[in-house]
């Protein structure tokens, strides 16, 4: 088991054409704790992964290969960066092998069979390793998902939703209305993914606005799950994604009423005493508008905590990079913790601007 800062972890990426794949590569390719060993892809096979990224020229010398033919089993883990329902169809195989699995899909994230059922049109393929995944949100379970073999990656709106709100339940405190939550979030196109659709397409998105998954979207039941196991009850949640006309880039404004039992509360401390040392959340000073640019290509996620007139209600901003914390970057942070390296280790990429 390799669990010291100067081993070299081997590691395979599936799916590694689309963009949460090439912003893995991205990432790993300058981790100094990793061996990149296979990337995998049927369609792709035998292509250099540098001519289809060139922005990975010197980089990644490896080619494409299936996934019968990539070695994955001598990796010591795997990223799937695949659609969902494939990494629980590979994972008894690979945990046999004593290789550990990062899923970047749903496949690990919902422990409620019914609703995975229900929300993702298939059976789950293997509900005892699903009980013992972790779910992979480093502020929140890091000492899980360090002794875990499978985690389960974070949505790319959950991320934002949940640290967004975690610190209203600190300490076992329930400082809001849990019965009325609303999530307000937006995404940059590549959110959607780099299959071909034409609400993907540029004379589509472009100069254009527009909210979808009004009726319910799949992160719903995600939130919900993971904000019951916050504050211990039922919550009501009202989550409206929205498409906006920028590559990447996520902005979420939740909009939470206060109980009254905690209207004395300093939430500008609140967040910032629960954050504290946390090494990719900040907490902006009071008054502040974080923007989308401010996190772009990084793995830094910013908050900033607004109580309209000093009322009953607060009104939380949060940003992201929803390729990079809200996906990728966010799994390598699990790696790091999964092998007992720095949680910060070929992360620390200051976003780019303008």
């Amino acid at each position: 088991m390799i669990s010291v800062a100067d081993s070299r972890i081997k590691v395979g990426i599936v799916g590694g054409t689309g963009y949460t794949g090439v912003e893995l590569l991205r990432l790993l390719s300058q981790h100094p704790n990793v061996d990149l060993q296979a990337i995998t892809s049927r369609k792709e096979d035998g292509v250099p992964v540098a001519d289809m990224y060139p922005s990975l020229r010197g980089r990644v010398d490896l080619k494409f290969q299936t996934p019968d033919t990539a070695g994955l089993e001598n990796c010591d883990v795997v990223f799937f960066a695949t659609p969902h329902g494939v990494a629980m169809e590979q994972a008894e195989k690979l945990l046999a092998a004593g290789v550990r699995i990062i899923d970047l899909a749903a496949d690990f994230r919902l422990q409620n069979l019914s609703s995975f059922e229900r929300w993702y049109k298939m059976q789950h393929a293997c509900p005892d390793i699903l009980k013992d995944s972790a779910y992979g949100l480093s502020e929140l379970n890091r000492e899980r998902i360090a002794k875990a073999r499978v985690v389960g990656n974070p949505g790319c709106y959950p991320t934002t939703v949940l640290l967004g709100l975690a610190p209203l339940f600190a300490d076992g405190h329930v400082r809001i209305d849990t019965g009325h939550i609303i999530a307000d979030c937006k995404s940059g196109v590549s959110g959607a993914g780099r299959g071909a659709s034409v609400g993907s397409l540029f004379s589509e998105a472009a100069d254009n606005f527009k909210a979808y998954g009004v009726m319910g979207h799949r992160h719903h039941p995600e939130i919900s799950e993971q904000l019951e196991l916050l504050a211990g009850q039922p919550v009501g949640l009202t989550f409206t994604p929205h498409l906006v006309p920028m590559i990447r880039g996520m902005f979420s404004t939740l909009h939470v009423r206060i109980n009254p039992s905690a209207l004395d509360t300093d939430f500008q401390a609140l967040f910032e005493q629960f954050y504290a040392g946390e090494p990719f959340v900040d907490v902006m000073p009071a008054g502040s508008l974080p923007e989308t640019r401010s996190v772009r290509a990084s793995n830094y996620l910013r908050i900033a905590v607004h109580r309209p007139d000093g009322g009953d209600r607060l009104i939380i901003l949060v940003v992201q990079d929803n390729l990079t914390k809200g996906a990728s970057g966010q799994a390598v942070q699990n790696m790091n913790l999964m092998f007992g390296l720095p949680e910060t280790t070929g992360l620390e990429h200051i976003a780019v601007l303008p």
